[in-house]
């Protein structure tokens, strides 16, 4: 039914409500209309010796006289009859109610409101008819009730302002039908979605707009805007965005901070929003003297202040403090001292703009962990969640303890939000914390376009489940193929082996590469397995396992290394090897800047043709300058493959160095035969040094620029038949970069100018990535 509604409304107050008490018809049948008889009039009292009912249908009579309260032969004055008038029209059910004396008979005449037909909604486009029924209490069948209707109307207006569409109005009306029946319907009109016209700042002198928003989870509309949700106006965000602010100057030193507003104002048209934030920055403050005292009677606070890690002179951050905290307190369970705390106490210095800092060791109260509860977990498992908890019940409880864990669920990603609070026990030492989360979900299927200028173009189809089961497990699966190329793979990683912080990995891959520019073919299996666990708070060790059975195949090429290769047809190895990984990314003291190093060694020569030993290093680190406007970044990458007991490397084990450098072509740089196939080099080194900063273009169109150059070699055969050139030649390009953020995906565009080179090497002066997913 898609009729156009006619004039009758239903909203609240407009149908006629005959407010007419007995005592204002007395009134008005008689002429009393002077003052003083009006007055001696309304204090008098009635008595009814019998009350009847009239036109109702529906409702039996003796529920309309329990509603009303008037018993035969009582005395009643006006206020009492007003009463009755309204306990029966709050029952809901009526649409109009009249009290009429006559005589000693009160006459109670009601009109039952109509019985819902059909319940229907018009201009509704966005959002489908079958979700709005869910969403309605009115249904057909039902009584018509227009408080319920008014209620209906403004939870539709409700979801459409979510979608950021605030323009949006639900109008409900009824049609009148036969035997006492009415259809509703929702008139909606959805409007168009409010978008973040500008954002703006008050009050910043350290840091630039730019920098501040990229810190909100608000953003301002750009050219994109029909892609990109985060730049709808959403009132909510607002309160999240003010502690996102608070958090990102409290980090830098500022401990006088205050974001005192954020304001969104309408356009006219509504159709547009102007958020404006307003800071008072104050001073960033460093750290001055540190010390660590003991008020607790056998406790060497010398001992305390050893494991802590916070210097005169860095920048104040609360994230400091609570490290270090951390640090002294787990100390403490170690040393079995339950029960103590660690307080730290800041003496500020204004003339110098430090803060002394004293970590103090007390007695704690003496309460216990009496149980934890989980709700909102529909699909995960309690025990993902409890994992995350490094107290269980009957633990002394610690505040600080269960902030962490708070983070770290959220940290998990299963989640759209998590509580976690400290109620009281059933007892004065105990306390119950509830852990409330509401999950969102954790799978995906994706389908992925890859480009590259050597490549071509290449698809990508994979399955992804980051929750899988709701154990926390992560499982994946990807197919892909490009012009000349296909790849396929299985991972599975189990978090917390045993229910400890035991990383499990698992991963079986193939790898085929039918060459359209090299004179021979590849085909790779693989399979590997190991177990990651922490070795301290900012670094990690993974012991590994790895088999596989490498083929070169079809060899048409005149070089005698290739076709000795190629003879070797396909070859077994596997092996083991470790890798130590240092991350202060997340835990790191200074915000603007951070450290990643990677060192692995493998050793394949537990049976099968395979006999190596590879070395490969990954150091990579990054600041802010210029208020951080700013990123530097310079990455270092190398690997050096040793063969023994009469083995030779083959194309399959050595590096080509693809896309270590810029300004060369895939496999353009390293020994190659005299048909110009790349053969690779058992070593390789890159630097990368790069800037990345601003264009002056609006911060939503996620455009930015960078200067780079990169550096680096390729080099060594174990055998060399053929003469080739497999010295460690540096080679080096310089290239500007455009940087652009969007929705589908990142593209970053190089233009490359190769400075340094072999004549046979392969250059690239542009190269266009994009990654996509849908």
């Amino acid at each position: 039914m898609r009729e156009t509604a006619r004039a009758n409304t239903t909203r609240k107050g407009v149908f006629r409500r005959a407010l007419r008490p007995s005592l204002i018809a007395i009134l008005l049948s008689s002429a009393m209309v002077s003052e003083p008889f009006l007055t001696q009039a309304i204090a008098q009292t009635f008595s009814f010796n019998s009350v009847t009912v009239e036109g109702n249908k529906r409702v039996d009579a003796k529920t309309i006289l329990s509603y009303a309260g008037i018993a035969r032969g009582q005395s009643l004055a006006a206020g009492q009859l007003n009463d009755a008038y309204q306990r029966i029209f709050a029952s809901g059910l009526f649409e109009t109610v009249d009290l009429v004396p006559q005589g000693g008979t009160l006459v109670i005449r009601v009109k039952e409101l109509p019985t819902l037909n059909v319940v229907d909604f018009q201009g509704n486009k966005l959002v489908k008819d079958e979700k709005l029924t869910e969403l309605v209490k009115s249904r057909s069948r039902l009584v018509y009730n227009p408080a319920q209707a008014e209620a209906d109307a403004a939870q539709i207006a409700e979801v459409y302002r979510v979608q950021s569409r605030l323009a949006a109005t639900v109008d409900p009306k009824i049609i009148r039908r036969s035997d006492d029946r009415v259809d509703l319907v929702f008139e909606i009109t959805e409007g168009k979605v409010v978008e973040n016209e500008g954002i703006s700042f008050v009050g910043n002198r350290h840091f630039s707009d730019r920098r501040l928003k990229q810190v909100l989870q608000t953003k301002q509309a750009g050219f994109l805007r029909q892609l990109i949700k985060s730049d709808t106006f959403v009132p909510e965000r607002l309160e999240v965005d003010k502690q996102m602010l608070r958090d990102f100057y409290l980090s830098r030193g500022y401990i006088d901070v205050q974001v005192v507003d954020a304001t969104g104002q309408l356009s006219r048209e509504r159709d547009a929003t102007f958020v404006t934030y307003t800071v008072k920055e104050g001073q960033s403050w460093k750290i001055g003297r540190v010390n660590t005292v003991s008020e607790v009677e056998g406790v060497d606070a010398a001992e305390f202040a050893a494991v802590q890690k916070m210097r005169s002179g860095v920048t104040y951050s609360p994230s400091i403090i609570e490290n270090n905290i951390a640090r002294m307190e787990n100390l403490a369970l170690r040393k079995g001292l339950n029960f103590v705390r660690i307080e730290p106490r800041l003496v500020r210095n204004d003339r110098g703009q430090v803060l002394d800092v004293e970590y103090v060791i007390k007695r704690g109260d003496k309460v216990f962990v009496e149980r934890i509860d989980i709700e909102g977990n529909t699909t995960t498992l309690d025990q993902v969640v409890r994992r995350q908890f490094r107290t269980v019940e009957g633990d002394p409880f610690n505040p600080r303890e269960i902030r962490q864990a708070a983070e770290r669920i959220r940290a998990l990603g299963f989640f759209t939000d998590a509580k976690v609070d400290a109620k009281p026990g059933s007892s004065a030492d105990g306390v119950v914390v509830n852990v409330d989360v509401e999950e969102q979900p954790t799978g995906s299927i994706s389908f992925g376009a890859s480009f590259g200028t050597a490549s071509g173009l290449g698809l990508n189809l994979g399955f992804s489940e980051t929750n899988f089961l709701g154990r926390g497990q992560s499982f994946a699966v990807n197919i892909g193929s490009a012009s000349d190329t296909k790849s396929s793979g299985i991972s599975f990683v189990e978090p917390a082996l045993l229910g400890r912080d035991l990383k499990l990995k698992l991963g079986l891959s193939y790898d085929e590469a039918n060459n359209a520019n090299a004179l021979y073919d590849t085909r790779k299996i693989a399979f590997s397995t190991g177990l990651e666990f922490p070795i301290a708070e900012q670094s990690r060790l993974e012991l590994r396992y790895k088999a596989f059975q490498d083929t070169v195949k079809d060899v048409t090429s005149t070089s005698l290394l290739l076709l000795d290769e190629g003879d070797r047809g396909s070859e077994f190895g596997s092996g083991i090897g470790y890798i130590y990984t240092f991350d202060n990314r997340v835990t790191g003291l200074n915000p603007k800047s951070s450290l990643l190093f990677r060192f692995g060694q493998d050793y394949i020569g537990l049976g099968g043709d395979a006999k190596f030993f590879e070395t490969t290093a990954l150091a990579v680190a990054e600041t802010k300058v210029f208020n951080e406007d700013v990123t530097l970044r310079a990455v270092f990458e190398g690997g050096a493959v040793k063969s023994f007991g009469g083995y030779d490397t083959r194309v399959t084990d050595r590096y080509f160095g693809n896309g270590k450098m810029r300004g060369f072509d895939t496999n353009g740089i390293g020994p190659r035969t005299a048909d110009g196939d790349a053969l690779g080099g058992n070593f390789y080194a890159t630097v990368k040094l790069e800037a990345e900063f601003p264009l002056g273009l609006p911060e939503e169109y996620g455009i930015t620029g960078g200067v780079f150059y990169d550096m680096g070699s390729v080099w060594g055969l174990d055998a060399n038949p053929d003469g080739v050139d497999s010295g460690a030649h540096l080679r080096s390009a310089i290239g500007v970069s455009v940087l652009w953020t969007t929705p589908i995906g990142p593209l970053r565009f190089n233009f490359s100018n190769a400075i340094k080179k072999e004549s046979y090497d392969e250059e690239q002066s542009f190269d266009l990535t994009i990654a996509t997913k849908f």
